[in-house]
Formats: C-alpha cells, sequence, structure tokens
C-alpha cells in the first residue's frame, strides 16, 4: 500500500514539474526577436523624435503607451507605421505631426506629468522587433536635439542612456 501512495505522489510531481516545463516552454517561444533599437529626440524647436535604428532585417512601424504593470491598463498613446519597411540604418520622424513615409495611425496624445511612456517598433507579422526605451516629461525635457535616448542593454546589465546620435547610430546594434 505504501509502495502504491509513493508512486502516486511521484507521478503527481512528474506531472507537475512536465506541465510546468511545457508551460515555461510554450512562454519562450512566443518571445518577438529582436532585431532594432528604438529611442527618442527633439528636434531644435522641442518637438519629440521617434528614433528607429533597425540591425539587419525590417520594421514596420512603432508604437507608444502608457507604462503599467497590468497589460489590461496599458493606453497607446500613440502609433505610427512606416509607408516602406524600414531596413538596416537609423530612421527619424516626428511623433507630434505628419511625416512623409509614416502613417499616424493613432495620433499623439498629449503627454501628461508623472507618467512613465514606452516606445517601441514591432512588424506586422511579428517576425521582429525593437528594443522599446521608457521616459517621463522630464526626461524628455533633458533630451537636446542631436542626442538620443535609448536602452542599452549589454551582458553586464540593461541601463537607460542618452548619447549622440552618431553614437547611438553606431553604437547601439552592437549592445548585447
Amino acid at each position: 500500500m505504501r509502495s502504491t501512495v509513493l508512486r502516486a505522489k511521484a507521478l503527481r510531481r512528474l506531472v507537475g514539474v512536465a506541465t510546468v516545463g511545457a508551460t515555461l516552454t510554450a512562454l519562450s517561444g512566443c518571445t518577438v526577436p529582436v532585431d532594432a533599437v528604438a529611442g527618442i529626440s527633439v528636434t531644435a524647436d522641442g518637438h519629440l523624435l521617434g528614433v528607429m535604428l533597425v540591425c539587419g532585417h525590417h520594421i514596420d512601424g512603432a508604437t507608444l503607451y502608457v507604462d503599467s504593470a497590468d497589460p489590461d491598463h496599458q493606453v497607446t498613446a500613440g502609433e505610427w507605421t512606416a509607408s516602406h519597411p524600414l531596413t538596416e540604418g537609423v530612421t527619424t520622424w516626428p511623433l507630434d505631426a505628419p511625416s512623409a513615409g509614416w502613417t499616424t495611425t493613432i495620433p499623439l496624445r498629449p503627454l501628461a506629468a508623472r507618467t512613465t511612456y514606452v516606445f517601441y517598433g514591432w512588424t506586422k507579422d511579428n517576425s521582429w522587433s525593437a528594443t522599446s526605451v521608457d521616459f517621463t516629461l522630464p526626461d524628455r525635457a533633458a533630451l537636446r536635439p542631436g542626442t538620443v535616448r535609448y536602452d542599452r542593454v549589454t551582458y553586464e546589465d540593461e541601463k537607460v542612456v542618452t548619447v549622440p546620435l552618431a553614437e547611438f547610430t553606431s553604437k547601439a546594434c552592437d549592445d548585447d
């Protein structure tokens, strides 16, 4: 009898471990590979710019949303679709005005104080994505024309940095 009880416990434990393993495997397979770096900048007259550095494949558009721990409460603050897929290299465009080569899917909403925003790039078929960058209004106010705020991901750590556009263009794809 004791042997039967131990086998039943062992079987339940094995089924539990297998279920957790299968769930983790399924979730890890849903991640869209990253092959671009999203950033933000400003124009000389203070308008917010989207910055997208494609490292090798393509990106079709970008979204700005209000950061929230609850995915059901993440509100889209703006969304843009490129007329043609962005390929290797850097592209910038104003987020608050019409721009050649871009369709504004959701116009930029007024940005609010004490709110964290997240900007990232995507493809229509979820084949590729761009890293995201978060910012607040004080972060935006600290930007100067010709600089880019982005999330630098290295082997050792991950941190948001602001660098000259030339440095972003030459080094951001190498971060890993």
